[in-house]
């Protein structure tokens, strides 16, 4: 599941994603995203920094005090170096952008097996 609010980002990232054989869900508010995640409970998510109604580390951290996500791979992509927040928050793993296309999907194959 992609939560992004810019919607060329989201759209960009789930060509290339689907093109790598991902199915691909997106949210672009952090409440919708957890109300979503509950009915078709993704394999992955990748979490914006910047999210409209809430910080992207807020929602991962409610996403993990959640015991359906408690395990579930998150990723946090921003512009800014926030990896130690993202990480605090409990992602588990953090992508500076812009990152190469590839490397996305790279980065969910190794956490999602």
């Amino acid at each position: 599941m992609i939560v992004d609010d810019d919607r060329t980002t989201v759209r960009l990232l789930q060509t290339l994603l689907e093109m790598d054989g991902f199915e691909v869900s997106m949210a672009s508010r952090g409440q919708q995203a957890i109300e979503l995640a509950r009915e078709i409970i993704p394999d992955a998510f990748l979490v914006d920094y910047h999210l409209t109604d809430m910080p992207g580390v807020e929602l991962i951290a409610q996403l993990r005090s959640d015991s359906l996500f408690a395990a579930t791979p998150i990723v946090m992509a921003s512009g800014l170096d926030v990896e130690t927040d993202a990480l605090k928050a409990g992602a588990d793993t953090f992508l500076v952008k812009p990152f190469e296309p590839g490397k996305l999907a790279g980065v969910f194959n190794d956490l999602i097996g």
